[in-house]
């Protein structure tokens, strides 16, 4: 005769506490977990952008412009009449966003005093390198001003 011992009432119901309150928690942690680490999703790859005129007002008064090139922000600088040079605007030192200094005809960084030479290269301050370097096309098309593209060197 095959006996069978009976699960005690209470500890089933301790049982089932047990489980129904782990549920809750993992209901609410989950999401919680899901929100803070967002899935990766890749940009999309961008070649070329469109970075208006050569008939700005903003280069005759700043001499640069700050452009979105994807995610990555671009420096977009009047080198000359008819020179145009692009570079990435993301200091090498900590990532600060550099600007133009029209007067000393260099790239500075505010925040470390990194300064750059119209070429990229850095030629003061504590950036360990250089920026990097993007193309630049003037397009004339009829008796419009020229656009700007810029491109991935």
């Amino acid at each position: 005769m095959e006996s069978t011992v009976p699960v005690p009432r209470r500890r089933f119901i301790n049982w089932l506490l047990g489980g129904t309150f782990g549920a809750l928690v993992a209901s609410v942690i989950y999401p919680i977990i899901r929100f803070a680490s967002p899935p990766r999703i890749p940009e999309a790859t961008t070649n070329q952008v469109e970075a208006g005129d050569v008939s700005d007002p903003v280069f005759s008064a700043k001499g640069f412009k700050i452009i979105r090139f994807g995610a990555e922000p671009v420096i977009l600088l009047k080198a000359s009449e008819t020179e145009f040079r692009a570079f990435s605007a993301t200091c090498t030192h900590l990532d600060c966003i550099v600007g133009y200094q029209k007067d000393r005809s260099q790239i500075f960084c505010n925040c470390h005093g990194g300064t750059y030479d119209l070429n990229g290269r850095n030629i003061a301050g504590p950036p360990p390198r250089p920026l990097i370097a993007y193309k630049v096309n003037l397009i004339a098309k009829g008796s419009e001003p020229a656009k700007i593209v810029v491109s991935r060197a």
